[in-house]
């Protein structure tokens, strides 16, 4: 596992949610919206990742990450978003091993961490007092 250059970044960027509350308050709610919508599908794409990476689907598990990198991404879940970076370099990296052994592998390293930082990243979303659906 690659170790990223900031190996803490935030759970959620405090300038998506600015952005997000200056949105509001122009009467703007599309982002609110996406936000929900994100929100909605976290548990949907965490647990897709998980079964693609147990059941040794390595096609299936680079869409997963890649999806909700992007997802998240679009979300300001940089840390979210990192994890899932660092993954897809470990699956594009050399398979030293089988993959019905490397990938149940992977997803032991990395599902408590995405679970963890999934949940988290609800709650900083859900927390914003902006961030609700008008």
């Amino acid at each position: 596992m690659r170790i990223p250059a900031n190996p803490r970044p935030p759970v959620v960027d405090k300038a998506f949610l600015l952005e997000l509350e200056l949105d509001r308050e122009q009467g703007d709610g599309c982002r609110q919206v996406f936000v929900a919508d994100f929100i909605a599908g976290l548990p949907r794409r965490v647990d897709r990742l998980r079964l693609a990476l147990s059941t040794a689907d390595t096609a299936d598990a680079l869409m997963a990450a890649r999806a909700l990198k992007v997802s998240s991404q679009m979300v300001g879940a940089e840390r979210l978003a990192g994890l899932m970076l660092d993954l897809e370099e470990e699956l594009r990296g050399p398979a030293y091993e089988a993959e019905t052994i490397r990938l149940p592998k992977l997803a032991v390293a990395f599902y408590a961490p995405v679970n963890r930082c999934a949940m988290r990243t609800i709650d900083h979303l859900q927390a914003s007092p902006f961030a609700a659906v008008s």
